[in-house]
């Protein structure tokens, strides 16, 4: 025992001595740049113009082939759809291979092979890979393009589009595109229902014969090979692959507006504003300022330490993250700032960020960012480049973008070399914030009137398909005679009728919903008057318990007992079981808003909003407001599929959002004036 003693009195003396010794009031000086070992892929060129690059890596008994095709980009009108159709297509079998036996021999080798318009990956084990190889050659190079398989693509991508029709995020990315290059650039064209339906079987064909050419395309094959004699396999699949030429297209040119301003895409299904602020740059790999600007753009939103997200999520609790962007392109770029924020705090946000974008463009930043933000790019480059997978990319890079042979063997000699007074320059070069588009996706009746208070911008209007527009209605006149209570009675009527209400005593409603593959249960029990109950439970265990019983009650959480009280204990006596609605009608019917296409009443009773269909008259949303350290937070709640349960119609799908998580709830039974009795409420 006095030896263990001893030892560790040892060990503490050894480090408090080596302790002693460092200056901690002094950063350390940073080391030397370490030295790279970057591997060169082996290299060969087919007569017809396609050019292979190899890197054995024999650690792993697995080998990867991917074949790019580097199309210069192009523009598809009318038809723009007709490449993903040709995506879908390519790889359902071959001439020689059906479908079912071509996908057969793909499982049986464990292999895995995609394709997509302008390119295809396959890989496998590399005593596989030689069949896996031809597999993929063949279907590339004999695909088979028959109707029934364009039905069924056509089919899914109209599937696709009309999933995406409510999806703010998605609205917002094809109209920020299309704002930023032009509808009429090959980067800012976007599909539509229309554009899909206009593409025909030939023009698939069409399109596959024009662009899968060899004389643009690289071959790289990284693993388990030998390369003699991946070369003559090459050679056998690949070398009677017809070479042919594709005349470029003349882009047109991509402007940014004289002075910066507001556009404004109106979403009003929008829970949150999609904020971004876009410049279109010209900026190349090959540029002197290239390193300035990659280390300017992560000291302002390149990840966790950039400015805005700690302005916007640390500092103001606006979003989840905030970040931004710079293309390199050999053809159009942008640079974008971005961030998803409550509706409330679109305007704040939007101010804080031209701040920082403005900020870092007339202030020099600090030693100590530049330092992490070179000290970032220096770990990823040193942890990445021993891949055989990076080695690949590079070497592609080099390729693709006319760089020197020797460009990342300087990659940390020209991070290093980045000063304060460059990364200044190269912001003021490329983030425009006087010349910039911020675009905001969201629901103007909820973030227009504080946008138009706080924006020195002027605004513009723009709907789901970057067309100009006029300015969203911010509401609707309510019809004489409709007040909050006639609402709710049109809804009574809706679901089966008052004299059926007024005859439910009690209700047991059981939902179910997963979260990350478990299964959420919770069990709604009410009575008049007034009597709330509600179990929540996961994998059988009870997770959250609340208890009302018309005067007091309590709530139960991890074996933690807490009486209501204050605001929610005023709830709960201020709600109406079994039927919420009736508290409903001592609330204020505040507006008409569109909600899907579809008007509804809103009605304001408390801090909660309640939208009823102005056709069905049905309860279809409610908005809960809870005040929170970091200002008002909305929670969000959808009700639909309406079911007959004993002649009264019940929503069956509950769907709730809580910032990026979704519940959906689907009710599993309902019970009325069954199985509830008053010990449930104690």
């Amino acid at each position: 025992m006095k030896t263990k003693i001893f030892s560790i009195i040892t060990i503490l003396f050894l480090s408090l001595t080596v302790s002693a010794q460092i200056d901690r009031t002094q950063q350390p000086k940073p080391g030397p740049a370490p030295k790279i070992n970057l591997g060169t892929p082996k290299k060969f060129a087919l007569p017809n113009g396609l050019q292979v690059l190899v890197v054995e890596n024999h650690k792993l008994p697995r080998v990867s082939a991917t074949l790019t095709i580097d199309n210069p980009p192009m523009s598809y009108g009318n038809k723009k759809g007709v490449e993903g159709l040709l995506s879908g297509m390519l790889g359902t079998g071959s001439k020689n291979t059906p479908k079912e036996k071509f996908d057969e021999e793909v499982d049986f080798l464990g292999a895995n092979i995609s394709f997509w318009d302008e390119g295809v990956r396959a890989s496998s084990l590399s005593k596989y890979f030689p069949k896996v190889l031809g597999l993929m050659a063949d279907a590339a190079f004999n695909p088979v393009f028959n109707q029934e398989e364009f039905d069924k693509q056509m089919k899914q991508s109209l599937d696709g589009i009309k999933n995406n029709a409510k999806s703010v995020k998605a609205i917002a990315s094809r109209v920020e595109s299309a704002l930023t290059y032009g509808k009429n650039h090959p980067f800012g064209e976007f599909t539509t229902e229309e554009t899909l339906k206009n593409v025909t079987l030939q023009d698939v064909k069409d399109l596959y014969n024009k662009t899968y050419k060899p004389n643009n395309s690289y071959l790289i094959i990284i693993g388990d090979v030998n390369f003699n004699e991946i070369k003559v396999q090459v050679k056998n699949l690949f070398g009677t692959w017809k070479k042919g030429d594709l005349t470029p297209q003349k882009l047109p040119k991509v402007e940014n507006p004289s002075t910066t301003e507001i556009n404004f895409i109106d979403m009003p299904n929008a829970v949150q504003s999609e904020l971004s602020i876009i410049n279109a740059v010209d900026l190349r790999m090959n540029d002197k300022d290239y390193y300035a600007a990659l280390l300017a753009n992560q000291i302002l939103g390149g990840g966790g330490t950039g400015r805005l997200y700690k302005n916007l999520r640390e500092d103001k609790g606006y979003t989840y993250g905030a970040y931004s962007g710079i293309g390199s392109s050999r053809y159009a770029s942008r640079f974008k700032a971005s961030a998803s924020v409550r509706n409330m705090v679109t305007d704040s946000a939007m101010v804080e960020t031209m701040k920082e974008i403005n900020k870092i463009r007339y202030q020099k930043a600090t030693q100590e960012e530049l330092d992490i933000a070179k000290a970032k790019y220096i770990g990823n480059f040193v942890r990445n480049v021993e891949k055989p997978e990076t080695v690949a990319s590079y070497a592609l890079n080099i390729l693709t973008n006319d760089l020197p042979d020797d460009y990342y063997k300087n990659y940390l000699k020209n991070i290093n070399a980045v000063t304060l007074d460059d990364v200044q320059n190269a912001a003021i070069k490329y983030f425009k914030g006087d010349k910039a588009r911020i675009i905001i996706t969201g629901k103007g009746i909820d973030v227009l009137k504080n946008l138009e208070k706080t924006a020195d911008y002027k605004i513009n209007y723009f709907d789901k398909n970057g067309n100009s527009t006029e300015k969203p209605a911010m509401s609707l006149p309510i019809p004489a005679g409709v007040t909050a209570t006639t609402v709710v009675d049109n809804y009574y009527k809706a679901i089966g009728g008052k004299d059926k209400v007024n005859k439910v005593k009690s209700l047991i409603i059981t939902s179910e919903a997963e979260v990350q593959g478990m299964k959420l249960s919770v069990v709604n029990k009410v009575a008049a008057p007034n009597k709330l109950s509600v179990t929540v439970s996961m994998m059988g265990n009870v997770m959250q318990k609340m208890v009302f019983d018309g005067t007091k009650g309590y709530q139960e959480a991890r074996g933690q007992n807490k009486e209501l009280s204050g605001d929610e204990l005023e709830q709960v006596k201020n709600s109406t079981a079994p039927f919420i609605d009736e508290a409903y009608k001592k609330g204020t019917l505040d507006r008409i808003e569109p909600l899907d296409g579809k008007n509804t009443y809103v009605i304001k009773y408390l801090n909660t909003e309640m939208f009823y269909d102005m056709t069905s008259g049905l309860r279809v949303k409610e908005i809960k407001t809870a005040k929170g350290p970091q200002g008002e937070m909305k929670t969000p709640t959808l009700y639909s599929d309406y079911k007959e349960v004993n002649g009264i119609k019940f929503p069956h799908k509950v769907v709730q959002k809580n910032g990026p998580m979704e519940l959906n709830f689907i009710v599993k039974e309902i019970k009325i004036n069954e199985g509830v009795s008053d010990t449930d409420f104690k």
